[in-house]
């Protein structure tokens, strides 16, 4: 198996413009010798987030992105609020260069004030950080990347991507119990919703194409907002709306580790005055899907927030058509983070046609799966996770959605590992897929969570999940048996595992929801004026 029977070629990419792929010396679109670590919780990626920033001094340089910026979130107790650690580097004399979605009005329940009060709390600490509304009307800067880099000492040089935002909720731990720092959230989830969230740390050359890309978005010469009212209300709240020049990108941090990255993104054909790095937009998120699916011949494991949209969702089930030995395990919110009147069918509407199309293409061998702690209270699943045939596995910013895969901006990263995982080897098809360690190594620590292994009565073992087809019949197991511990009104102690059947709502009622103009006419199940996707493709 070569890495481009997986990864995207620079043509494959379809973005010509970008810095990214022609940076590499060997010509690759990627880059080799990467370490790369899975987070799994806000929690776990909090705490170290913290230890490597503390850890930086003068001279150092710091760049993130993020969709939302809580300046008060704790990322490790009193003392720790992500203003006052950004702060506390700035002071020290760290480079910190911020850019955060400056987002839609507070009515309609965005994070606007909030991000403007992190910007400001940065800039009075003698960081810079801007609010970008550099987008397509009705998409969102929904990138989440932290790079630090350490002049002189690149073996401390390390780039985070994946979900977790730096804001409220988001640092949970495996207990499920909630972050105390709470955002406003269906009923369902309780006083504290549990989160699930996943984060990658990367060291090695892939730090220099991250770092790469977040300057791309800060050289971008177009305006923060194309708003008079906006960009007016900058000028009165003294925002800061021109860019300083970074300091000359270091070189790549040098190879460490076995791990292939490719980093991939999402951008809009951005009406006007397009990115300069992507004139016609990126599709490579979507792009990169494509093409590991036409490979998928085993087991698809999904983590993520939404599963919507049956465009995006058909080619998955084109891959369960034509491969009958594939399976695909798909972990999700039980309920949508919404309770409004419309909102909510929205919601549902897509995922529900979404998941309609997975089932007539692969039957009984399609699972859906929602996660509750050991209350019982559903937990919220926000990571975007995909591990196919335990050779490819993407993590990032991406949800499976038309939002992600064309309107949004998004980040992800492929890994790719050298390593063959001998555990339980196969190579389904013949085409040289053998196992490879971290993929594997992602998917078995996700599942061991969700169905408590390690706790002493659990049913199943890690080498019981290394075969796709046991793995398949364990989860679904697990289920069928707390589903039957609830029916029998919970009378004995509760089985281990925390999945739970996802059973979608009654189709008729949800459109029903929806079936007075304007809606019906204006808007789709992922939340966007429809006349605003459908130039969009990949």
């Amino acid at each position: 198996m070569k890495d481009s029977d997986w990864m995207l070629t620079a043509g494959e990419r379809g973005n010509g413009s970008t810095r990214l792929d022609g940076r590499h010396p060997d010509g690759a679109a990627w880059t080799r010798g990467n370490d790369v670590t899975p987070l799994v919780h806000g929690a776990v990626y909090f705490a170290e987030l913290l230890r490597a920033v503390r850890a930086q001094r003068s001279g150092d340089l710091l760049l993130f992105t993020d969709w939302r910026g809580d300046p008060d979130q704790r990322l490790h107790g009193a003392g720790t609020e992500i203003s006052t650690v950004l702060g506390e580097a700035a002071a020290r004399g760290v480079i910190v260069k911020g850019l955060v979605w400056r987002s839609h009005l507070d009515t309609l329940q965005f994070s606007e004030s909030e991000n403007r009060h992190l910007g400001e709390q940065l800039e009075e600490a003698g960081a810079e950080c801007l609010l970008d509304m550099r987008v397509r009307p009705g998409g969102s800067h929904h990138q989440k990347l932290v790079v630090l880099r350490h002049p002189g000492r690149p073996g401390l040089d390390v780039a985070y991507i994946g979900g977790i935002d730096l804001c409220h909720s988001r640092n949970d731990d495996a207990s499920h119990h909630g972050d105390p720092q709470t955002l406003p959230f269906a009923a369902a989830y309780g006083p504290r919703p549990p989160w699930h969230d996943v984060q990658l740390a990367i060291r090695g050359p892939a730090v220099g194409d991250l770092e790469a890309g977040f300057r791309e978005r800060w050289e971008d010469p177009a305006p923060l907002s194309r708003s008079p009212m906006v960009r007016l209300r900058a000028l009165v709240h003294r925002e800061d709306t021109e860019a300083d020049a970074l300091p000359p990108q270091l070189p790549d941090p040098p190879p460490c580790g076995s791990h292939s990255v490719q980093v991939l993104r999402t951008y809009p054909n951005r009406l006007l005055l397009g990115y300069p790095f992507a004139p016609d937009g990126e599709r490579s998120i979507a792009r990169s899907y494509l093409k590991a699916l036409r490979r998928a011949r085993s087991l698809i494991y999904l983590e993520d927030q939404y599963l919507w949209s049956p465009n995006v969702v058909g080619f998955f089930a084109q891959a369960l058509h034509e491969n009958p030995g594939l399976r695909l395990i798909a972990v999700i919110p039980t309920v949508p983070e919404q309770d409004g009147r419309l909102t909510r069918p929205m919601n549902l509407v897509g995922r529900v046609t979404a998941l309609e199309r997975l089932r007539r293409a692969g039957g009984s061998r399609v699972a859906v799966y929602g996660l509750e702690n050991a209350a019982g209270t559903p937990v919220y699943v926000h990571a975007k996770v995909c591990v196919i045939d335990d050779v490819w596995a993407s993590v990032g910013s991406d949800n499976i959605n038309l939002r992600s895969w064309t309107h949004d901006s998004e980040l992800n990263c492929v890994v790719l590992d050298e390593r063959v995982d001998q555990r339980k080897p196969y190579d389904p098809a013949g085409l040289g897929d053998r196992v490879r360690r971290f993929a594997r190594d992602l998917r078995l620590e996700l599942s061991l969570e969700h169905l408590d292994v390690g706790k002493p009565d659990a049913r199943f073992t890690p080498e019981d999940l290394c075969d796709p087809a046991q793995a398949f019949a364990a989860f679904t197991a697990s289920a069928e048996a707390l589903d039957a511990w609830y029916a029998s009104g919970r009378h004995t102690p509760r089985p281990p595992g925390r999945l739970r059947a996802y059973r979608p709502p009654d189709m008729s009622r949800l459109t029903r929801s929806l079936a007075l103009p304007p809606y019906r006419l204006l808007v789709d199940p992922d939340g966007r004026p429809v006349r605003l996707r459908r130039r969009n493709t990949y």
